[in-house]
């Protein structure tokens, strides 16, 4: 109230802007025929957006990203599902540790893993099976994307088994139906939201995953979307304009990505509870 709220107000405000600069910066530049010496661009054009998405890189990149996202989220919703069982309803110890465990994509830096996936994916080194003919990195991006986005499907598997009630599962299983069984008509159709919410983010941020792409994506017809996009840099004349609008269409699908996770399973309490 008063004075101080209106300082918290101010405050919020000041980092909302300076967080929101780059994206600001990026959206003017993606409509700017020229922009040079001047605070704000000149010209306004929306070219930049169809020339974006009609490059002959750009379309390729899509297909691949829609390729390598959908393979890490079938992989993580098995993966998550599974585990965010036995953190919730298994009585194994070490859960706490599992939990902890699935959470370390988060912590260490995507540029880390990128390089440590490429180390052992070379001839005669552990993850060299995952590299394809002529060097086809699909499964191992597939791979790398996964593991990165894994914990938003554990999180939200979690939330879901802890908000649902386990005394249906134990009924089902007193009544003799099967542990599949079970699953199938009891546990999935009550985590559906949560599991969908987390394979949303899970897809939407691996469609837009840039470290392990700038690292492991070394061929033009294998680049996912965020390569093209640093690709797109370096073309002469409009290069960067092209890479904005590029970006700010990638922007616009993760922001439509987060508000449909939010609305299935925000709203019925901790979607990312710990």
């Amino acid at each position: 109230r008063g004075g101080k709220g209106w300082l918290l107000t101010a405050l919020f405000l000041g980092v909302f802007l300076l967080a929101s600069l780059p994206h600001l910066g990026v959206i003017m530049l993606s409509v700017a025929t020229d922009w040079y010496g001047t605070v704000l661009p000149e010209q306004l054009t929306g070219a930049h957006y169809d020339e974006a998405l009609g490059h002959p890189l750009v379309v390729p990149s899509i297909q691949n990203s829609l390729l390598y996202a959908s393979g890490a989220m079938l992989v993580d919703l098995l993966l998550g599902l599974a585990i965010a069982w036995v953190i919730v309803r298994s009585t194994i110890r070490g859960r706490a540790l599992l939990d902890a465990l699935v959470m370390l994509p988060l912590a260490v830096p995507g540029l880390v893993l990128a390089f440590g996936y490429l180390a052992l994916a070379q001839e005669g080194r552990a993850f060299s099976f995952l590299v394809g003919a002529k060097g086809n990195p699909v499964i191992l991006l597939v791979f790398a994307y996964a593991v990165r986005r894994l914990p938003y499907v554990v999180r939200a598997a979690v939330a879901g088994l802890q908000q649902s009630n386990v005394t249906l599962e134990e009924a089902a299983l007193s009544l003799g139906a099967t542990p599949l069984r079970m699953m199938r008509r009891i546990a999935l159709p009550l985590l559906s939201a949560n599991l969908l919410a987390g394979g949303i983010l899970a897809f939407a941020f691996a469609m837009l995953e840039v470290s392990d792409s700038l690292i492991l994506a070394q061929q033009a017809e294998h680049f996912p979307i965020t390569k093209a996009i640093y690709a797109l840099l370096n073309t002469l004349g409009n290069g960067y304009e092209l890479a904005s609008a590029l970006g700010v269409w990638a922007m616009v699908f993760l922001g439509i990505s987060i508000v449909g996770a939010v609305s299935l399973a925000g709203k019925r309490g901790g979607l990312f509870r710990m």
